[in-house]
């Protein structure tokens, strides 16, 4: 069997993400409580991802959204991770009100961010292990929580795109 690298990138960068995910869903939780949401995408979906990026780049006048949409497009793969919003009723303080009582609608509890940021830590440390392509966008991750992914009701999503070439399109963009 002869297996040339360029006919299997695509194939590796979902064994990569799938790593990924893993390490993402086995992040330590606040409290123990698991509301993280988590999914890879590719092909239509990426590119329904890009065009909604596009489309918000216009909306509220980003550049930047724009340059990351060609990113995505550029991956083979998108990691999304968000997290379902739950008050732990910790009644920290964190979030800005006294007790989570206090606390409006709509306002994350910031062990829920605390925790996004832990899954999106352990997905980028495995993308290192497996030698991969990737970056932290907020401009894909707002992109994929308006068109519903991971789940509809996922919030604080952030995207980790996946890639295999010789030079990171994520890095030194125009």
């Amino acid at each position: 069997m002869n297996i040339n690298e360029r006919n299997s990138r695509h194939e590796a960068c979902i064994e990569a993400g799938k790593a990924m995910m893993a390490a993402a869903r086995t992040a330590p939780k606040a409290k123990g409580v698991d509301i993280i949401e988590i999914s890879l995408v590719t092909d239509e979906e990426k590119q329904q991802i890009a065009d909604e990026m596009r489309r918000i780049a216009e909306t509220i006048d980003m550049k930047f959204f724009l340059r990351d949409a060609l990113n995505i497009e550029a991956a083979e793969a998108v990691l999304l991770i968000g997290t379902r919003e739950m008050n732990l009723g910790l009644n920290c303080g964190r979030c800005g009100f006294g007790h989570c009582t206090d606390k409006g609608e709509g306002i994350p509890c910031a062990f829920n961010s605390v925790d996004v940021g832990i899954a999106v830590g352990s997905a980028c440390r495995t993308a290192m292990q497996w030698c991969v392509d990737t970056r932290v966008m907020y401009s894909a991750g707002r992109a994929a929580q308006q068109l519903g992914f991971p789940t509809n009701d996922s919030r604080q999503v952030i995207a980790l795109p996946i890639s295999i070439s010789s030079k990171s399109p994520f890095f030194d963009r125009k």
